[in-house]
């Protein structure tokens, strides 16, 4: 039976992502892609006239001018025609470059299979410990209001800002994000130099764990491979490396 990709919307893939969504069961990084309008073209795979799967290339943002592959699934039905029916995909969409995440196993093993030029771009974290540690002084404080917090919650857009101070000065800030597939929060904080190196990092990741799962979500968090001081921070506040993000050439 042949194998082919035909350009669809992102509509009527929707239900084929609500299922890769479903198995991959974490935080997908580029899942907001999807709702940006224009920057997405999806494509379905089939097999003998049958649907088995989708593809989506990122054509807008930073991505304009440079067609990425971000996604791909095939139903597990067809998967033992998983290679032809990508070849079908690259074929119809000609994409340039990839970006795809290491628990996705699919995607991965197409990543390794097809591309050049492989490198890992940034860490993937989940939240596996729950931590107590000690506030050294520090109060946290919430910048945005409960009412949008929830409200970008529920938008899945936005998110929420908070700080850390010592003595009525700000030594830190930080927030959760919330564009993602739900229900994950993304973490992210800095510390002023003047206070680095004290676990106040560590402590603020730990607290905004602690708001992100009161609001309903799950946090997850990224960083750049060669950030060591992040990597260390988000470890020692429960979190672990779940994935990469690979990026790469197709030729």
């Amino acid at each position: 039976m042949q194998a082919q990709a035909k350009l669809s919307s992102n509509e009527d893939v929707l239900p084929l992502r609500a299922r890769y969504r479903e198995e991959m069961n974490c935080q997908i990084v580029h899942d907001s892609i999807h709702r940006r309008e224009g920057w997405t073209l999806s494509y379905v795979l089939e097999v003998g006239g049958i649907t088995a799967g989708f593809g989506s290339v990122a054509i807008g943002g930073p991505w304009k001018d440079k067609p990425t592959v971000f996604e791909v699934y095939v139903l597990p039905e067809h998967r033992s025609r998983a290679f032809v029916l990508f070849e079908a995909f690259l074929a119809v969409s000609e994409p340039r470059f990839f970006e795809l995440q290491t628990n996705d196993v699919l995607s991965t093993l197409m990543a390794l299979t097809y591309g050049h030029d492989i490198v890992s771009e940034k860490i993937v974290f989940h939240d596996k410990a729950t931590t107590t540690l000690p506030p050294n002084g520090a109060i946290l404080r919430r910048v945005t209001s409960e009412e949008e917090v929830r409200s970008c919650l529920e938008r899945q857009q936005g998110g929420g800002e908070w700080l850390l101070e010592i003595d009525g000065n700000v030594i830190a800030t930080g927030g959760i994000l919330f564009h993602y597939n739900r229900p994950y929060g993304d973490i992210y904080m800095e510390v002023t130099k003047p206070f680095q190196r004290r676990g106040l990092g560590s402590y603020l990741v730990q607290e905004l764990k602690r708001v992100c799962y009161e609001f309903g979500a799950i946090p997850c968090a990224r960083c750049n491979t060669t950030n060591m001081a992040s990597r260390l921070t988000l470890q020692r506040a429960g979190f672990v490396p779940c994935a990469h993000m690979l990026m790469g050439s197709i030729k």
